[in-house]
């Protein structure tokens, strides 16, 4: 059965300029046409009021499960944030506070406008059923460590990724998507690596990692291996496979970069974590030289506390144009690019744009919200005054999951009584 919204201003990212009062097919989850009603049309018609279309959000740098941390251990710096505050927490987790944890995410970013996600967490199995169950688009790992030897026969996070290849990979017409993951450099040595790299070629996989994140890291590298953390990675083949994310890389060299560029590996951003995390501004300007592709993450609400892409994608906005004093740096609709178009890239996904032949992850925002009027610059409005506030629709493949304040495919009441009654006393002990 076809779908027709109609009466919609749309953004499609194939330009700047919007299409005023015009209309979408959907069919099989995928967009037919876009432009004028067709004639004689006989499928469900959804009227947007004159309201703004445009593609979903891909948040492609997550840990999702990490709710349950929202303003937990604020104040200090990567390293010790993670052993003294994260770690700790996380060696409580058992599969019913994984999956209060996963749903709050969920809820939050299917409300603010976010269809797709990049996760990397532990328990890839609650995670991927919840993602099945609400609808959303993502691409799963869990993040191998190697702090001492590393069998992969015995190390828990590889038996998790194989263990969710056979399951999950692919479910839903390739909806849910499982990566190969990597934490980090410092969290890994060679053979891990190494073994990443072949099982992630061998079974035609993206890989996520963690890179360059803080200085730290970044020189600790250099003094360990006498290459940065990019060049060791690509040095142990973990840069192979056909496409890769490597998340923050706030301090990529040039070197790292032509790496990137080469290998197709994306640069996962994530502005409001690495400000406060206080690691760094990462080399915005740089990346968009040297032509790397560029997706927007918000990195887990533990160091951002937020899932709402729309903060990400105005910190994106502006954030590079002080740093480099250059007002005239990622225009709104590059920036836009960042959030939508970049993220299909960087997944291999056809998402990101309202075309024939993509698929319809699609979100529809309050024309008549007090802080879009009034609108000289459709592209402006949506980088540097939209909120997730604003989102009244979230679409994935052609089916409506949030509408108007309603979730449409999970509980939000059973959601947050598991989130109070059981996942916080749990992990803290307290409510």
């Amino acid at each position: 059965m076809q779908t027709l919204i109609k009466n919609v201003t749309i953004l499609t990212m194939e330009c700047a300029e919007p299409l005023q009062n015009s209309a979408v097919v959907i069919e099989d989850g995928k967009i037919l046409s876009v432009g004028e009603v067709p004639a004689g049309f006989t499928g469900e018609v959804i009227d947007g009021g004159g309201n703004y279309l445009m593609p979903g959000l891909h948040n492609i740098h997550t840990h999702v499960p990490m709710s349950m941390m929202r303003g937990y251990g604020d104040g200090h710096n990567l390293q010790d944030w993670l052993s003294d505050y994260i770690f700790p927490v996380e060696a409580k987790w058992d599969d019913r506070a994984m999956r209060a944890g996963t749903a709050l995410s969920l809820a939050e970013m299917i409300s603010t406008g976010t269809t797709g996600i990049v996760d990397m967490y532990m328990r890839i199995d609650n995670i991927a059923a919840l993602c099945a169950e609400v609808g959303i688009n993502a691409n799963l790992t869990n993040g191998i460590t190697e702090f001492e030897s590393f069998d992969p026969k015995s190390n828990n996070g590889m038996r998790e990724i194989e263990d969710a290849l056979a399951k999950w990979h692919g479910h839903d017409n390739g909806r849910i998507q499982i990566d190969a993951g990597i934490h980090a450099e410092y969290t890994n040595k060679r053979p891990s690596c190494e073994h990443l790299g072949r099982f992630a070629v061998d079974n035609g996989l993206n890989v996520h990692v963690h890179v360059s994140e803080t200085k730290r890291e970044h020189d600790e590298c250099v003094a360990k291996y006498g290459m940065t953390p990019m060049a060791f990675l690509d040095s142990c083949g973990l840069f192979e496979a056909k496409r890769s994310i490597a998340a923050h890389c706030v301090f990529a060299t040039e070197a790292d970069m032509n790496i990137m560029k080469a290998k197709h590996i994306t640069a996962a951003h994530n502005p409001i974590s690495n400000l406060k995390l206080g690691s760094g501004i990462a080399p915005m300007a740089l990346w968009l030289e040297k032509g790397i592709n560029i997706g927007l993450g918000t990195d887990g609400v533990s160091s951002n506390n937020s899932h709402d892409m729309f903060d990400d994608l105005k910190f994106a906005g502006i954030l590079h144009k002080g740093a480099t004093r250059d007002p005239l740096l990622l225009p709104a609709f590059e920036a836009l690019k960042l959030a939508t178009v970049n993220g299909g890239i960087a997944t291999g996904r056809q998402t990101g744009k309202i075309a024939p032949g993509y698929w319809a992850d699609m979100i529809m925002l309050r024309a008549g919200d007090s802080n879009l009027i009034p609108c000289h610059d459709l592209c402006s409005n949506l980088v540097y005054a939209a909120r997730g506030g604003n989102v009244c629709m979230n679409m994935v493949r052609g089916r409506i999951i949030y509408k108007e304040g309603e979730f449409l495919t999970l509980d939000i009441k059973e959601v947050l009584r598991e989130v109070r009654e059981y996942a916080l006393p749990h992990l803290y002990g307290k409510v």
